[in-house]
């Protein structure tokens, strides 16, 4: 059974380093993607990852937590501006488990569907096809 995914809907592709946003143009088999931004650590040094840190985390884990929480941030900023209704998941087992811990509820609501797999060195049109087999 496969999850119809409503035009317009967002696609974000993440990983600790990395998220690109995509938009969602057409349907079912003519369903495409169009990248609108990407998003990239910022100013981790001044931030913290949300929740208790295990002690043995190594700095590169903790900031790639941070970032995690940086783009649940982000969506749920562009959620309340009203800039999309349905949105789709797509990181590796880590990220999405570090985005899970500091998702908003409003967020979570908005989202069809979570892939944990890595798709951050995809082409556009691979991802597509990805979210075509949801």
């Amino acid at each position: 059974m496969s999850v119809r995914i409503p035009e317009k809907s967002l696609v974000v592709v993440a990983d600790g380093h990395r998220a690109v946003l995509f938009r969602v143009e057409g349907k079912g088999d003519a369903l495409s993607l169009r990248e609108e931004r990407a998003l990239t650590p910022q100013n981790l040094a001044d931030e913290s990852a949300s929740g208790v840190s295990p002690v043995e985390q190594s700095p590169r884990e903790q900031d790639e937590a941070t970032f995690a929480k940086q783009v649940m941030q982000a969506l749920y900023r562009m959620k309340h501006a009203g800039q999309y209704e349905g949105l789709v998941l797509f990181a590796d087992p880590q990220t999405l488990g570090q985005m899970r811990q500091s998702m908003h509820k409003v967020v979570e609501d908005s989202l069809i569907e979570s892939v944990a797999k890595s798709l951050t060195n995809q082409s556009g049109d691979e991802i597509a096809a990805a979210v075509r087999r949801l």
